[in-house]
């Protein structure tokens, strides 16, 4: 399951979902595996242990992290990847990390 979280006026959050979107129609994962979640208030993301938005579990595990959610951030979230500050995700980097986080252990 690939579940993409955010909230309502984030910047980021459409760009991540649309470079996500692109790796359902390269069949990296279907459709029918991803879950779109409005995590609409501070009391929402508490429950959720929202990392902030946009945020992308796979099977239960941070996209970037590789670990569940542990603590919760009800803000726009900042990656550094690849020594590159960007609070929106790549399409390479997100197949990348899903095939990584993936791969029998």
């Amino acid at each position: 399951m690939i579940e993409f979280q955010y909230f309502e006026g984030c910047p980021n959050s459409l760009v991540t979902l649309e470079n996500l979107r692109r790796l359902v129609d390269e069949d990296v994962f279907s459709e029918d595996e991803l879950a779109v979640v409005e995590v609409p208030t501070p009391e929402q993301a508490e429950a959720l242990r929202f990392q902030g938005s946009p945020s992308i579990l796979v099977d239960g595990l941070d996209l970037v992290t590789g670990r569940p959610p542990a603590t919760t951030s009800w803000s726009c979230r900042v990656y550094t990847i690849d020594g590159k500050r960007s609070g929106a995700l790549e399409t390479e980097y997100m197949r990348r990390r899903m095939e990584e986080l993936r791969r029998p252990r």
